[in-house]
């Protein structure tokens, strides 16, 4: 199976309409002004030689890097790249296409020269949409998308159970797909900081620290290991999401539940679309200067948007802190699961 990976995707989107701009930093994000306020949401590899990375603050961005480029978000436009690029792997002879998101796609194709594949695929896609990609390739899911990091910027990389512990062995948890700071933080409590000596790990310590169900799967992620075939059903919404960062922080509490309103309004508009319930709630405040608290709640099943507006004022009346000035609020809605459905994530709008 292939992990598909477009090389610095909306930078690369957005030198495709400014040809002007190849070879120099682009920066987007926000509405393309640094004096807001905004993080960025990608960097080309040209910004990224100055120290600048997704999710850093735009003026941050802007000083680390004076003389980049830096424009707006238009997910539009991405959006409709996007489509181009998986109709692209789609025709591929033999392939089943499983997206992950606006910029990548596991690929599951039978052949006995992956490699091959890989480069004429790699060559298709940028012959129909100009846009490099990096190919990594694998015997389960989790290998191939580990393998695209190693083949960046436009590349092709093979990771096995042959060659997976002589390449990950000796690398820190974090670096595996579905690690993050804080998961690897509890695992270096248990004295796991490698790939290796996660792969190696005992199960009493894991189901001790993770759960019956969550302790096994991170092991099972360090060797490597998991899903080997590649699922083409249409993803199913689990939740919608959107958050908003104010230019000015929300102090009077009349202009906290205005703001709480308004977004409330947009997620549920997209909820309705979806025709299921709401079944939970969580409310992200990041309060200045910039310390980030979420708040979550089981609310009864409910299609009715004043009782679900209802309670997501009452979460944000019983947990946020009063007095506290805030600089971005995000809101999260949770809707029941259709019984055949293969559960997944909606692109996020805004940063969630």
């Amino acid at each position: 199976m292939l992990h598909v990976d477009l090389d610095q995707f909306i930078a690369a989107v957005e030198v495709l309409r400014r040809p002007e701009l190849a070879g120099k930093p682009v920066i987007v994000g926000g509405r393309g002004d640094p004096s807001e306020r905004a993080v960025v949401s990608t960097a080309s590899y040209e910004a990224r030689e100055f120290g600048v990375g997704s999710g850093m603050p735009l003026r941050l961005a802007a000083r680390k890097a004076p003389d980049a480029v830096i424009l707006p978000v238009d997910a539009e436009h991405y959006l409709a790249a996007s489509e181009a690029v998986m109709a692209t792997l789609r025709q591929q002879p033999g392939a089943t296409v499983q997206v992950l998101g606006w910029d990548e796609a596991f690929v599951g194709v039978e052949t006995d020269d992956p490699e091959a594949y890989a480069r004429r695929l790699q060559q298709d896609v940028l012959e129909r949409t100009r846009l490099h990609c990096t190919v990594g390739i694998g015997d389960t899911l989790v290998r191939a998308k580990v393998a695209t990091g190693f083949g960046k910027p436009r590349g092709v990389f093979r990771l096995t159970a042959e060659n997976w512990l002589e390449v990950m062995g000796d690398r820190p948890t974090i670096d595996l797909w579905g690690v993050g700071s804080r998961i690897s933080a509890r695992l270096a409590k248990l004295g796991i900081t490698t790939v290796a000596e996660l792969a190696a790990a005992r199960p009493a310590p894991m189901i001790e620290e993770f759960g019956p169900r969550m302790g096994p799967w991170y092991a099972l992620l360090g060797r490597g290991e998991g899903a080997r075939e590649v699922d083409d059903t249409p993803w199913v919404a689990r939740g919608h999401s959107r958050e908003t960062t104010y230019q000015q922080d929300l102090a009077d509490p009349a202009e906290v539940e205005a703001a709480l309103r308004e977004l409330a309004a947009r997620v549920l508009d997209d909820v309705a679309a979806e025709g299921r319930p709401v079944i939970g709630l969580t409310l992200k405040v990041r309060y200045a200067p910039f310390i980030t608290k979420t708040y979550q709640r089981r609310v009864p099943s409910s299609s009715d948007r004043d009782d679900v507006l209802g309670r997501v004022l009452q979460l944000a009346a019983d947990r946020i802190e009063p007095g506290r000035p805030i600089r971005l609020l995000g809101l999260r809605a949770e809707m029941a699961m259709p019984e055949d459905a293969r559960a997944g994530h909606t692109p996020t709008r805004g940063g969630w």
